[in-house]
């Protein structure tokens, strides 16, 4: 018996509206229904199985043949937060198709490959977790914040461990300064002073996805949120304060307030992925200084008559952000560079087999 859409309560006890489902997902999967397809939200990606969220309950989720040999990349494979169509037989769903994603999180993979990771998609807002011990890193910070703004996500940044700053107005000043129109929340991993604040804030019915280094407390906020202990919690090494992972997969959880939480593992590795306007949007107090500059073309190193430099030199612009902003810039101009090269190789590489497949045709026609 096929599940209907939208009006069976899912055994979650949430309808697929309380799931985040809306017209943009609505619009696309209408035509497949008409197939005979089911449609679903992922849950839980494992490394050869998912955990699918769907109107006949939980299911265990498998990607179809066809899908797994027509995805141009991994970043095509459905990931958590996805909507998409499956065939269901019993509790298992066979993934035929991601549905058009909203917005995405994604960086670029960890280590030498130039592909694209996506870490989990159709988020509304990004709890960036910053703690206000020795794990705290404006620098990380402005990564987040430009693969937030790349992937049209809203960025809240969420400060914890409070309890152990001394200099706390001084961090609040910082952060001010690198995010001026994002929200900031304060919270105390150990006197829980905060979170009340936090439950009030959070939205319902949308898809919150909380990221942070290891140690910074996420899986200790998440664990508040659900009011118990999904995730294990670990201290970090008293000597640096480095986290250890205690986060291993990414997975989707719904809060009794109806919530959508998405936890991440801890990243170490932030390298971006298309960010342009995402750098952007996270320096732009320095691209506004960039527009005084005295040359259209200037590239604010030694310049003459450069307004950010000059700013430096003022002390409105702090050298450190300065520097930042380089430094996106290079591996902003990078990126663009190996990915129109890969781009460039995979096309020439189908014309190839295109060619080739045409000389077959020929051949045999003779």
């Amino acid at each position: 018996m096929a599940c209907i859409i939208n009006v069976i309560a899912l055994k979650t006890n949430f309808t697929f509206e309380q799931l985040g489902w809306n017209n943009h997902f609505s619009q696309y999967f209408t035509p497949l229904q008409t197939q005979g397809f089911e449609v679903g939200r992922i849950a839980v990606e494992n490394r050869n199985n998912y955990v699918v969220l769907s109107n006949c309950g939980e299911l265990r989720g498998e990607v179809s043949g066809k899908l797994q040999y027509t995805a141009q990349s991994e970043a095509e494979l459905p990931k958590v937060g996805d909507w998409v169509a499956m065939q269901v037989f019993d509790e298992q769903a066979i993934i035929h198709e991601v549905l058009p994603r909203q917005t995405k999180f994604t960086r670029r993979a960890a280590g030498k490959v130039n592909e694209e990771q996506v870490i989990a998609t159709n988020i509304d807002t990004l709890l960036i977790v910053q703690s206000a011990d020795q794990n705290y890193n404006l620098r990380r910070l402005e990564r987040y914040l430009v693969m937030a703004y790349e992937g049209n996500i809203e960025p809240v940044v969420v400060l914890s461990k409070v309890d152990l700053a001394n200099d706390l107005p001084q961090k609040l000043q910082e952060i001010s300064k690198v995010a001026p129109d994002v929200p900031v929340l304060m919270v105390s991993n150990q006197t829980t002073d905060g979170y009340k604040t936090l439950e009030d804030w959070l939205p319902l019915h949308e898809t919150i996805a909380v990221v942070g280094s290891s140690g910074v407390g996420k899986s200790t906020i998440i664990n508040h949120l659900l009011g118990e202990s999904k995730q294990e919690t670990q201290a970090i090494r008293s000597k640096d304060s480095k986290g250890r992972h205690t986060t291993t997969r990414r997975e989707m959880y719904i809060t009794s307030q109806g919530n959508i939480l998405i936890d991440t593992p801890g990243m170490r590795e932030l390298q971006l992925w298309e960010n342009q306007e995402g750098l952007s949007q996270t320096f732009a107090d320095i691209e506004a200084l960039a527009e005084q500059c005295h040359f259209k073309d200037c590239k604010h190193i030694a310049e003459v008559k450069c307004a950010v430099l000059q700013a430096i030199e003022e002390g409105t612009l702090s050298e450190a952000r300065y520097q930042s902003y380089l430094k996106l810039q290079r591996e902003t101009a990078y990126l663009e560079a190996s990915t129109d090269f890969i781009r460039e190789k995979n096309e020439r590489f189908k014309r190839i087999q295109k060619a080739y497949r045409q000389h077959m045709k020929h051949h045999k026609n003779k």
